[in-house]
């Protein structure tokens, strides 16, 4: 980690706590915002990055989060518009859509030598960090958690899980290792993975489905399953193949599998943000998995009527 003045000085003896670190979130929303107050309540240094209004909430009241797994409680955490000083680590929580936006918060000159932890859907994102700020230390990762911003500030976690994989080709793994047991200790389970391609396409190929699926139909998962069933299944055949086709191994079946063990009321992400009426991860989800059918020649027809379907209908 950088040379902050909270950064450890010196390598951990077996029994020593988990260094204090300052970590920036960029994007405090329903994941930004748990991670913040779960490492804010561990002891960490916290700045969230947001919109003046966001920041000024977050300065006055802090972040209040209410979950079955960690507790309802609220933690302080400091806040501002830009990332103005050295951290050991910056978390990208926020949506595909505001991306592009959202990094002029993080200018390269004040990113410095922190790690950039992008956790997005999709699995085109990291080429476009990495071409913007050091490579070696963009590492992206995954998250497997249900958690959403209902208010500024306000956080309902209503999962019974929260996992991170944590990858990064080239950035250093004693950097990853320490923030792997920085959020360990926090309370996400966290492991760091070697391959990067495995990482993104695991998620990218159970997500796709079910974001498409329960997106097109607007029902939630245990109706969309039962009642379009084939399509789920020619869904995760595709993903399947474009997944192996890019490197990462893939087992429809398994996928299957978890989507049938799901509870019935379960919505992606993508179908709360049509309900909402907020832009769509259409083309980082649905769009990037027709690219990468594409550069490797692999037939989804069914993937990509349900994005033109999706697009046609103005989502």
């Amino acid at each position: 980690m950088p040379n902050s003045p909270n950064s450890p000085n010196g390598p951990a003896t077996p029994n020593a706590p988990t260094p204090r670190l300052t970590v920036a979130v960029l994007g405090p929303g329903g994941v930004g915002g748990l991670l913040a107050a779960l490492l804010s309540r561990s002891g960490h240094r916290v700045l969230c990055l947001a919109g003046e209004e966001t920041a000024h909430t977050l300065r006055t009241t802090g972040l209040h989060v209410r979950s079955p797994l960690f507790g309802d409680f609220t933690a302080p955490v400091e806040a501002d518009t830009d990332l103005r000083e050295p951290v050991d680590a910056c978390l990208v929580t926020v949506k595909a859509t505001a991306l592009d936006a959202a990094l002029t918060r993080i200018p390269p000159a004040a990113l410095g030598d922190a790690l950039l932890v992008p956790f997005l859907n999709g699995v085109e994102h990291p080429a476009l960090l990495r071409a913007r700020y050091a490579p070696d230390r963009v590492a992206p990762s995954v998250i497997r958690v249900e958690s959403t911003r209902t208010a500024p500030g306000l956080v309902e976690h209503t999962s019974p899980f929260a996992e991170i994989d944590l990858t990064g080709a080239k950035v250093p793994r004693p950097r990853l290792e320490a923030l792997a047991e920085a959020l360990t200790a926090a309370g996400p389970a966290t492991r760091v993975l070697d391959d990067e391609t495995t990482a993104l396409w695991a998620k990218m190929a159970f997500l796709a489905p079910l974001a498409l699926l329960t997106t097109r139909y607007s029902l939630p998962l245990g109706e969309a399953r039962t009642r379009h069933r084939e399509e789920l299944a020619s869904l995760v055949a595709e993903t399947a193949a474009v997944s192996r086709a890019c490197g990462a191994p893939a087992d429809p079946a398994r996928a299957l599998a978890r989507y049938d063990a799901f509870p019935p009321a379960t919505k992606s992400s993508m179908q709360r943000d049509a309900e909402a009426g907020r832009p769509l991860e259409l083309d980082a989800i649905g769009g990037a998995l027709l690219r990468a059918a594409d550069r490797h020649g692999v037939p989804v027809p069914v993937t990509a009527r349900i994005v033109r379907e999706l697009r046609e209908a103005g989502r």
